[in-house]
């Protein structure tokens, strides 16, 4: 298990139950949450390219946000899925990385640890982009987190016993 840096950006991954189940993948950047959708959420499979959906920027306080969303638009259970530091593999401003469309980082989490790739695939009111793990320690294609791993990080509670 390697040393977290407190200092570092953070990163959080949040099981959203809204009209469809997805999982939330935020980067902290620049002083916001960039945030994609993963409909499968992330894999530890670097042969699987997840789906990544640029959502809007979230504040950073929304990071710890672990409840209900009573109404409009991503109305929902939300649970805090994992959570961690992260730090750029790619050389430049990250911001710059974005807008070029391939971004290399190394997460430290609770559940996922190690490289991965976010890449753009298309442009438009919402960019698709792969969510790619790469090949390192914290690869491993038998490992299903997303299935079996379904507890928040920080209560513990899983997405169906958050709400009424």
């Amino acid at each position: 298990m390697g040393q977290r840096d407190p200092g570092a950006p953070r990163f959080v991954i949040q099981e959203h139950a809204a009209s469809s189940r997805h999982f939330d993948f935020r980067l902290e950047v620049g002083g916001v949450l960039k945030s994609w959708a993963v409909p499968k959420g992330p894999s530890t499979d670097p042969r699987e390219k997840r789906l990544a959906v640029a959502v809007e920027d979230h504040s950073l306080d929304y990071a710890g946000f672990e409840g209900e969303i009573e109404s409009g638009y991503g109305a929902g259970r939300v649970i805090v899925w994992d959570a961690g530091t992260w730090r750029s593999l790619t050389d430049g401003p990250v911001e710059e990385a974005l807008a070029r469309g391939h971004l290399s980082f190394w997460l430290e989490g609770e559940k996922l640890r190690g490289g991965w790739t976010l890449q753009r695939t298309g442009a438009g009111a919402k960019p698709q982009w792969l969510l790619i793990k790469r090949r390192d320690e914290g690869a491993d294609a038998r490992r299903r987190p997303v299935s079996t791993q379904r507890e928040s990080v920080l209560t513990g509670r899983t997405i169906d016993e958050v709400g009424g």
